[in-house]
């Protein structure tokens, strides 16, 4: 994974340019800033629109270029960020400390997508929210970015099995069109997800969802 995204990242300009993700975008108008962790974070265009809004940004990547580009963007924004390198699926996030956590276009395999969701939640503080964007399974039929494997892509059903134990407050499949550099360029189709946390609310019960 880590010399994959090297590779990938160490391209210039901003594979996925510099402007923050609109779903993103949008939510941050919503929230009074916290703190905020942001997993496969890539280049940091989230992470530093983030901290230009006052949040508290803690980003982890595989990726040491992409984390390079990340604090590069970060200085020129003058804003601070925090961004370890780690593989993902062996991240330990702390516990209810979180106000707002971002999944971008983050695509493991099920067992490790499941397992780093999981982790979420439980890293979200009391009353906090997840937001989630990414490529539906019929995006391998759009040739406009995501995965090529079906198993990496994400359903409706996924989503909701994954993060039943939230309260939902925005959930679609959606046709989009992404400008996000060269990597995300054009008309896509997506999952949108937003969840908040109550009290007391834990990973640990695997409801069956129905969708």
């Amino acid at each position: 994974m880590r010399e994959f995204w090297n590779e990938r990242y160490s391209a210039a300009p901003y594979v996925y340019g510099v402007e923050p993700n609109e779903f993103f975008r949008e939510r941050l108008r919503e929230l009074a800033p916290g703190r905020m962790w942001l997993p496969g974070e890539g280049e940091g265009r989230n992470a530093v629109h983030a901290a230009e809004r006052g949040w508290r940004v803690n980003a982890v990547d595989w990726s040491d270029a992409a984390r390079a580009k990340a604090l590069k963007l970060a200085d020129e924004r003058n804003v601070e960020i925090r961004y370890d390198v780690a593989d993902l699926e062996r991240v330990d996030p702390p516990r209810d400390t979180y106000d707002f956590i971002g999944l971008f276009f983050l695509h493991l395999d099920p067992e490790r997508r499941v397992e780093l969701h999981r982790k979420a939640i439980d890293a979200l503080a009391s009353g906090g929210t997840i937001a989630l964007e990414a490529f539906d399974t019929e995006q391998r039929a759009e040739g406009t970015g995501g995965p090529k494997s079906a198993e990496l892509l994400y359903s409706l059903r996924d989503v909701a099995e994954d993060f039943i134990d939230l309260d939902f407050l925005h959930f679609e499949k959606t046709r989009t069109t992404l400008r996000e550099g060269e990597g995300h360029s054009g008309e896509a189709v997506v999952v949108r997800f937003v969840g908040r946390k109550t009290a007391g609310a834990t990973s640990h019960s695997r409801r069956q969802a129905s969708v």
